[in-house]
């Protein structure tokens, strides 16, 4: 199946398990309406259960489950199915993320069967080079970021940054690359697009934000900035 082109600069909205049922659905209704109001792509996590429910209640939204499992229908007792996630309307998918670690076998036979179903894989790594050896597996999108810096409101420096972005670059130039550690702000936005990032997005910088609807506005529109000065438009 074919997958979906994705427009850069893009965002990722992940409320891992801090939201749920009527919350989460609320956020990915705000997040539906701003992806239209700016033209960009934006990803939106939620807990398996939610996402069908999303995708109903969504237009825009690139619907992302948050882990997958590499197996096909058969045995496979509380693993996550590629074809279930496919048939639930899920367009991408979190793999490896250091909240739920794979070892390179798993994450290997799960990129191949995300790629036959046509789900977007987005997979995560901490060091660049963790991030190059990852990136030969050819995900479509890597997530760079320290581990220790995940949900700190610390964001990774210019030069972390600039070393991931071209570990990745250099095995696999199709990849696109998402810097994410640490965005509590636009201003840490449109820095990290500026760095050269293809997509940044957020999750504590949002869900614990005083008011996360404003919170993620102002994230949106600093992308939306940050992409039409890197297109010459501004």
């Amino acid at each position: 199946m074919m997958k979906k082109t994705i427009k850069r600069p893009f965002f990722v909205v992940n409320p891992k398990a801090y939201l749920y049922g009527a919350d989460s659905l609320k956020l990915a209704k705000y997040a539906d309406r701003l992806a239209a109001k700016y033209g960009v792509d934006v990803f939106f996590t939620a807990q398996l259960v939610d996402l069908p429910v999303i995708k109903r209640e969504t237009e825009n939204l690139i619907i992302t489950a948050q882990h997958m499992d590499g197996i096909v229908p058969g045995r496979g007792m509380g693993h996550v199915l590629p074809e279930a996630l496919a048939a639930a309307g899920v367009s991408a998918v979190f793999l490896n993320h250091v909240e739920h670690p794979m070892t390179v076998s798993e994450l290997a036979k799960a990129i191949s069967r995300a790629d036959e179903l046509g789900i977007i894989t987005i997979v995560c790594a901490d060091t660049p080079e963790e991030a190059e050896a990852v990136a030969r597996l050819h995900p479509d999108i890597m997530v760079c970021e320290p581990s220790g810096l995940i949900g700190t409101g610390k964001v990774s420096g210019e030069a972390y940054m600039k070393s991931t972005n071209e570990a990745v670059k250099s095995v696999s130039p199709k990849t696109l690359v998402l810097q994410a550690a640490g965005i509590s702000n636009g201003e840490n936005v449109y820095a990290a697009i500026m760095s050269g990032a293809d997509g940044t997005g957020a999750t504590s910088g949002i869900v614990a934000a005083e008011d996360p609807f404003a919170a993620l506005e102002e994230m949106m529109e600093a992308l939306d900035k940050a992409g039409k000065e890197i297109k010459g438009e501004a």
